[in-house]
């Protein structure tokens, strides 16, 4: 796949449903994006829709894993 492709599948979740891929709160999910370093970044699509690349949310969950 090339990368201009790529770039258009890449999947983005709003907190809610990223909170629930994660199993946690809400409260909890904006906790963690303020506390660990590791976690993924945020983009700010407008001044009131912020997004998670759903992608790197995979990453976070399964290095957490490993690690536990």
């Amino acid at each position: 796949m090339s990368q201009a492709s790529e770039q258009r599948t890449k999947r983005q979740v709003r907190p809610s449903e990223a909170a629930v891929k994660l199993g946690v709160s809400l409260p909890t999910f904006w906790r963690l994006t303020k506390s660990d370093p590791a976690f993924p970044k945020a983009a700010k699509l407008s001044a009131r829709c912020t997004v998670f690349d759903d992608g790197e949310l995979d990453q976070y969950v399964d290095a957490k894993r490993a690690a536990a």
